[in-house]
């Protein structure tokens, strides 16, 4: 049975039924037994007045099915013909034997939901039907008697009028029917409640999201509110890096990569992909697994997406996600317990308005594949949890597979093939490069600037604060290592602008400070009353803090109910015996009050400011309760990883023996985990104030196992050892496989600061294709004039596709060697500095701003395939384009596109690309004799105007590549495919249903 069969006989039946009490009537029960229009006979004097009732009630048979037809369409899909057959008869049959007579409608006051109560539970369900066959039953017998109810309620009632009258008040009784039954909200077993209240809802919650999210608490606390200063995200967000280390192929985010003359391949090689700003790595994959270490940013760059999305505001390469509705889901809430159904997900961030949420509005969210899930913080869940969670993923995206996913997790804790099964696409956050660093530290500035009041000195100070940070960053590279996440820098900034420009020299002391800050100092010497009567020293802040964060730690979580963490600190203030009469309850909120360190991240519960901190207090505990052994017997577990390397830092020299011995000792005996136990070992060393000779041998012997570096994800590993890996790193790259070089070059990118460097200007002397590439890629993690002189004057760079990410590089272009393929996707407004770049080949633009004038590429003689692109750029003195002697291959993605006409003049250009496409792009200028091959990828379904003219404008034209194109409507006009065409990809346009039709005598068609 199709869905219009199935829609027609449940339409003819609703109709009928009223037609059968509001006609028939009670009085004489044999008549129901007829059909309509005998009934109508019957009860209606006159021929005419007969056609005329006949016409009403099938015009209420048209609403009804016009209601039902476009669900049934959907619906069928999931039943075969017995299930279809089965459910329509058991709806029709329910509806003959239910009483469905005036007094039944009055006697549930004519209110549709009421009477689907008491029928269904006067009325036995149909047996023999399948679990969803009887949902879409109880569905579809609720959707008619509402409809039934509708209808005669609209019916006038009749006592003791005549036939005549009651026509004559019921002669547009079709037409209101039908607008009744329009207004009514769409239902579908997504909507059973409709959708009408969807849109009102889903702009209140992205408000929501977009003011909530769009806060970030900066690492000081005021002197006047319980709360930290909050700054905007949106104005202290800063773009990272991000390699993509899954070793698999994965789509590129880059639009003209899409756009390949041989049509052989739309996918670039990512096993040992370069580094990319994030943003071109999630735009690039519908399911992204983002792994990165501590403070690295994962869960700022979710809020970030969220935010972004929530506000349309995303621009460049992920100007299609605008549009999307953010889902964030915080894992930590869910430790012990159930992953969230869909209609729980918004509890976490959005828990005011869950309570207005239309039913299902969740589900048909993700089920539109206009969802954005952002999970975070796989890492911070067990093992046995971590299954379950994927398990979770899994049948979540079974069920919507069109959604979008990004997962975030510290990468001991989520292997890059983790998702594989998934599809999903691995990426790592690097460490912040030098340009990364200092663009983090204007925009910590900035936001701090935007607050205006309180801070440690006068606003119109801040940016000598500033300049002074990035000269020391510049002239002390170990604090560039030391900062190299944005938890870091941002804490880095913090005691810079607290401390009077005092800067730490490690790790271990830029945390203590940090904590010393938070938990204490400020409210001390600013003379907060609470802070001054307080019986508690910093001292004692600290020793409950430790014991709290070791408890959490111990147990695997990193969330705790208040009342739970009251009565914990009530047991060690027993033990206090100076703070003897003080109670748990009152000393935990003056904590959670009037320091920086807990929150609250839900009603009742608490945790820790961020879990960098439970950890170094966690390990600080460790070392003051002598617990080596149990950190142990834990090494091997991910959770654990950075709790021993800081408790490592804070150890005596008896127990760091105790500690690295016992660890080296696991390596040893147990194979399953020697290599992540040798990997910690050699991590603590980064924490280390001195070390053993005999332990030092054992360290040097543990790392030289894990040298050289072999795969993609053993540098991000590795880099976190420290510099003093550079010592153990060969000074010549000649002995290694490439493949090993490769990874050590980017091992020791990764490292970064001036011994990096030198180590970097000895390798470039390999000229292997691995090691230039890696070379290559490592430029965006130095001072970009220093790297380019002393490393890359070296390199062979012709021949390979150099990229330029930051302003810096952009400026030092020119001081590169000979060069004949150049990538920018840094934003770029002026391309003068193209006069003076050797002869390029190869130049691609990708992110062109504001109105751009070319005329600097006539300078390149060279080029022989050109992109140039932007999203808010357009182009002037585009005559240029038709005027350079060697271009072959041209793709322009600027928003307008240019002037079209300008190319005809172009001597010998063969393959063009137009990205940005609408309907309002006109192709009639275009004329070339020589266009063998067009790629039009359009913005959103359409047909450029001028289409027709294609197969006289270009005669030469042999292959198509087309995206949104609506190749449908192009059929129509009778010139597709434009004559001499002999292959065509289809990929994504809007194709006759038919698609025989598509069997063109000597064309190759293809459609992805």
């Amino acid at each position: 049975m199709s869905a219009e069969a199935a829609a027609l006989r449940l339409g003819t039946t609703v109709a009928k039924t009223a037609a059968d009490i509001w006609l028939g009537g009670r009085r004489r029960q044999q008549e129901r037994q007829l059909s309509l229009t005998e009934l109508v006979r019957l009860r209606v004097p006159g021929l005419r007045l007969q056609r005329s009732v006949e016409r009403q009630f099938g015009q209420i048979t048209d609403a009804v099915f016009d209601r039902l037809e476009p669900y049934l369409e959907h619906e069928f899909r999931g039943l075969d013909e017995a299930g279809r057959q089965a459910v329509i008869d058991a709806v029709c049959d329910t509806f003959a034997r239910a009483d469905l007579s005036d007094e039944a409608v009055f006697a549930a006051d004519a209110h549709p939901a009421e009477l689907i109560r008491r029928l269904t539970g006067s009325v036995p369900a149909p047996a023999g039907l399948s679990e969803a066959e009887t949902r879409l039953y109880e569905m579809l017998f609720a959707e008619c008697v509402e409809y039934y109810v509708r209808i005669v309620r609209s019916l006038p009632v009749f006592e003791e009028r005549a036939a005549a009258e009651l026509l004559a008040r019921t002669a547009t009784l079709g037409t209101e029917v039908a607008r009744l039954l329009e207004r009514l909200p769409d239902r579908s077993l997504l909507a059973p409640e409709g959708t009408d209240r969807d849109t009102a809802f889903r702009r209140r919650y992205l408000e929501l999201i977009s003011r909530d999210l769009d806060e970030v608490e900066l690492f000081r606390r005021t002197s006047d509110r319980a709360a930290g200063p909050r700054v905007r995200l949106s104005v202290a967000y800063v773009s990272l890096r991000a390699t993509g280390d899954d070793g698999t192929r994965r789509r590129t985010a880059r639009s003209f990569s899409r756009l390949r003359p041989d049509m052989s391949d739309w996918e670039e090689a990512g096993g040992e992909s370069s580094g990319m700003r994030v943003e071109t790595g999630l735009s690039g994959a519908s399911r992204v697994l983002l792994r990165g270490e501590a403070g690295s940013g994962k869960t700022t760059l979710l809020r970030w997406l969220a935010v972004t999305a929530a506000r349309g505001a995303f621009s460049g390469e992920l100007a299609d996600w605008n549009g999307l509705t953010p889902v964030l889901v915080k894992l930590r809430e869910y430790s012990g317990r159930t992953p969230p159904a869909p209609d729980a997900m918004l509890d976490g961030v959005a828990g005011p308005l869950t309570g207005i949420m239309p039913r299902g509005w969740v589900e048909r969210q993700l089920d539109s594949g206009r969802a954005l899930l952002l999970i975070d913080g796989v890492d911070e869940l067990l093992d046995r949890e971590r299954r379950a969670v994927r398990d979770w993923l899994r049948k979540l995206l079974v069920a919507y597979e069109g959604v979008r996913v990004v997962v975030t997790s510290r990468p001991a804790a989520a292997g890059a093939d983790w998702l594989r099964g998934e599809d999903f696409t691995a990426m790592h956050l690097d460490r912040m490069s030098p340009p990364d660093l200092a663009a983090f530290v204007r925009q910590w500035h900035q936001a701090v600037r935007e607050l205006g009041e309180d801070l440690p000195c006068p606003v119109d100070d801040l940016p000598l604060y500033e300049q002074s940070l990035l000269t020391s960053l510049k002239d002390r590279p170990h604090l560039q290592s030391l900062a190299g996440t944005p938890l870091l820098a941002a804490m880095l900034c913090a005691m810079h602008l607290n401390r009077g420009r005092q800067l730490p020299r490690d790790r271990m002391e830029l945390y203590r400070n940090a904590l010393h800050t938070l938990v204490h100092d400020r409210d001390a010497d600013r003379n907060v009353p609470s802070a001054v009567d307080s019986k508690l020293s910093l001292s004692d802040k600290l020793v409950i803090l430790r014991d709290l964060a070791w408890r959490l730690s111990d147990n695997n979580r990193s969330e705790i109910s208040v009342e739970q963490a009251a009565v914990h600190v009530g047991a060690k203030l027993r033990a206090m015996r100076h703070l003897d009469g003080m109670e748990g309850g009152q000393v935990l909120d003056q904590l959670r009050h009037r320091s920086g360190i807990l929150r609250s991240p839900a009603e009742a519960r608490l945790d820790f400011v961020h879990r960098t901190f439970q950890e170094y207090l966690a390990s600080s505990e460790a070392a003051e309760e002598d617990r080596m052994g149990n950190l142990v017997e834990r090494a091997h577990l991910d959770l654990w990883r950075e709790t021993v390397i800081m408790a490592a830092g804070h150890a005596n020299a008896r127990q760091r023996e105790e500690l690295l011995g016992g660890i080296l000792d696991r390596a040893g005996r147990e194979p399953r985990h020697a290599r992540t136990l040798r990997l910690l070992a050699a991590s603590c060393q980064e924490t280390l104030p001195e070390v053993s000779d005999g332990l030092a041998g054992r360290l040097e012997d543990a790392v030289s196992h894990l040298l050289p570096a072999r795969r993609p994800t053993d540098p991000p590993a590795l880099a976190a050892v420290g510099s003093s890996l550079l010592r153990r790193l060969p000074s010549s790259l000649g002995e290694l496989t490439e493949k090993a070089a490769a990874q050590t070059v980017r091992t020791v990118a990764l490292i970064g600061g001036a011994e990096a460097l030198g180590l970097l200007a000895r390798y470039a002397e390999d000229t292997r294709e691995g090691v230039v590439g890696a070379l290559i890629e490592a430029w965006g993690y130095f001072d970009a004039d220093a790297y380019a002189d002393r490393v890359l004057a070296g390199v062979p760079l012709k021949g390979r596709r150099v990229e330029v990410t930051h302003l810096g590089q952009w400026r030092a272009v020119g001081r590169l060697p000979a060069i004949n393929n150049l990538w920018v996707s840094h934003p770029v407004r002026d391309l003068t500095a193209l006069t003076g770049l050797h002869p390029l080949e190869e130049l691609t633009l990708v992110a062109l701003r504001g109105e751009v004038d070319v005329s600097p590429l006539g300078t390149q003689h060279s080029l022989i395939e050109l992109a140039l692109s932007g999203s808010r750029s357009s182009l002037k003195n585009t005559d240029v384009l038709g005027e350079l002697p060697a271009l072959d291959t041209l793709y322009l993605g600027t928003e307008p596109l240019p002037d079209l006409s300008e190319l005809r003049s172009a001597p010998t250009l063969k393959y063009l690309g137009l990205l940005n496409v609408d309907a309002s792009l006109d192709l009639s200028p275009l004329r070339h004799d020589r266009i063998r091959w067009l790629g039009l990828l359009a913005k959103e379904a359409c047909l450029p105007r001028g289409a027709h003219t294609l197969p006289t404008a270009l005669p030469g034209l042999r292959t198509l590549f087309l995206t949104q194109i609506d190749v449908a409507a192009w059929m129509e006009t009778g010139s597709f495919p434009p004559v001499g065409v002999t292959s065509m990809d289809l990929t994504g346009c809007v194709l006759p249903d038919d698609l025989t039709a598509l069997d063109f005598p000597g064309v190759r068609v293809v459609i992805r």
